[in-house]
């Protein structure tokens, strides 16, 4: 498995391509998910605290003055602009929760809007937050403009960006001064995208392009985050892709669409791909050509997906330390360094930041657990995903949670005493030492769509959502015609 870079991870995730004892049945015999209410009473409370310091993580963390959320915090930290997408939107989650109001929610919200759309856009090397509508992938948290030189601009950084951007535009609905321009603001962000522009081998779309070395020559084709690209690039009302390109992308599904670890679904090895975004659009219900012809959808597919990794962990191929029926969970993440330490299991191999995860696509396994892998996708699988968190906090919450929930990621199979980019060596073994805004944001966002279907319910409303997935042919549930939106 290719090392890959923390820096192009957008690029890479694609271009490489308690409740235990029934695991291992088939899914359709399942019973219905598990709900929030049917929790036990200290389930309850794990899960109401996680939500609530995780969402502190974005309102503390955020500079209130330009609305940037960081890539890693605490510490020092560029901003990425998927983190401020995700940001956006819980800030809405935060007012529905009461732990901030709604005009608190309407302010932070207004200043990060104001800061996008007057952020000078251009074709220059380092007086630029975007190009064409499309945003750096990390920028500065005071400037706005490109972090470093090589740094993408990033379609699919901007799509989760939109995501919080369009969330504003439909939640913040009333006839206030201040809500008008949240409204009028996302609009114009929204409007200026030029998807057909970063379409250089049409009709995909490409991964990103820099000043100096272009388009990358990399495009989103298969299964994979994108999806929620597609979606945003053939909904827009000035520069849309055509449907063509949706069938593009979906092209190569049949290279990963198989049986793993006892589930038949359309693998993508790392839960992001699963989890990003549906942490905005409910796909329960609705089917597109492809989905129809394989009869699921895109949720029940990432139900599958979690319970394939569940398995996996399970049977631990790799004799990694603590996996296990409650004990789960790769996907891109920080991880303890690049090096191959000689062990009685062999030469073991670990790296620092990269796209874990297991599929028919690949398999990258270092030991390292990501509790957003688990706690991502609780609205796919609660009945498995709160177990796993509450055995994850009793077993080494002292070392791996915090103020702000879970930290990024940990490794019990990990004990060298070396210099480490991130993180600490605790007796239990490497834990890390700070949050990634890509990965708190799906923990929030998803527990509050298992509990009341609140994301899902806003986003419903988006026209431009709409209209993106009817063009890329969904059909059924909630976008029914004599469906009224919510």
């Amino acid at each position: 498995m290719p090392k890959f870079s923390r820096i192009l991870r957008t690029v890479t995730f694609t271009a490489l391509l308690a409740f235990g004892a029934g695991w291992q049945t088939p899914i359709a015999a399942r019973s219905p998910a598990l709900s929030y209410t049917a929790l036990p009473a200290r389930q309850q409370a794990l899960v109401d605290d996680l939500e609530r310091r995780t969402f502190d993580w974005f309102w503390q963390s955020a500079d209130p003055k330009t609305g940037l959320v960081p890539d890693s915090y605490p510490g020092q930290s560029f901003s990425s602009i998927a983190a401020v997408g995700f940001g956006l939107t819980a800030y809405g989650i935060g007012v529905e929760r009461g732990y901030v109001t709604r005009a608190q929610a309407a302010e932070r919200t207004l200043a990060t809007l104001r800061f996008f759309a007057a952020a000078p856009q251009n074709d220059s090397e380092d007086d630029a937050a975007g190009y064409h509508g499309f945003f750096y992938h990390f920028i500065d948290m005071k400037t706005g403009k490109r972090a470093m030189r090589y740094v993408e601009l990033s379609s699919v950084d901007t799509t989760l960006l939109l995501g919080g951007v369009l969330f504003a535009q439909s939640y913040y609905d009333r006839d206030t001064p201040q809500e008008a321009e949240i409204r009028q603001l996302a609009d114009t962000i929204y409007r200026r995208v030029d998807w057909p522009w970063m379409q250089p081998r049409k009709p995909l779309i490409s991964m990103g392009w820099t000043p100096g070395g272009k388009f990358i020559p990399a495009d989103w084709k298969g299964y994979n985050e994108g999806m929620l690209l597609y979606i945003l690039a053939l909904g827009s009302p000035t520069h849309p892709v055509g449907p063509e390109a949706w069938t593009a992308w979906l092209s190569t599904n049949h290279l990963t669409w198989g049986t793993f670890q006892g589930q038949t679904f359309l693998n993508f090895a790392p839960l992001l791909g699963h989890q990003y975004s549906e942490s905005w659009i409910e796909f329960r219900g609705i089917r597109d050509a492809w989905s129809r012809e394989h009869d699921l959808d895109y949720f029940e597919n990432s139900r599958r997906a979690t319970y394939a990794q569940r398995s996996y962990a399970i049977a631990n191929p790799g004799h990694w330390t603590g996996y296990g029926a409650n004990m789960w969970g790769l996907t891109a993440s920080n991880g303890p360094g690049d090096l191959v330490v000689k062990s009685t299991e062999g030469d073991r191999t670990f790296y620092g930041y990269t796209a874990r995860g297991t599929g028919l696509d690949y398999i990258s396994d270092d030991g390292t657990i990501a509790p957003t892998a688990a706690a991502g996708s609780i609205a796919f699988a609660p009945e498995i995903v709160v177990p796993a968190l509450e055995e994850m906090k009793r077993r080494y919450g002292a070392d791996i949670y915090n103020r702000h929930g879970f930290v990024d990621a940990f490794n019990p199979s990990f004990h060298v005493h070396t210099p480490l980019r991130t993180g600490k060596l605790r007796p239990m073994g490497w834990v890390d030492s700070v949050q990634l805004g890509i990965d708190q944001g799906p923990i929030v966002l998803m527990i509050e769509n298992w509990r009341s279907g609140f994301v899902w319910n806003v986003m419903k409303k988006n026209p431009y959502i709409r209209k993106g997935l009817d063009r890329a042919g969904f059909e059924g549930g909630w976008l029914r015609a004599d469906t009224p939106t919510p």
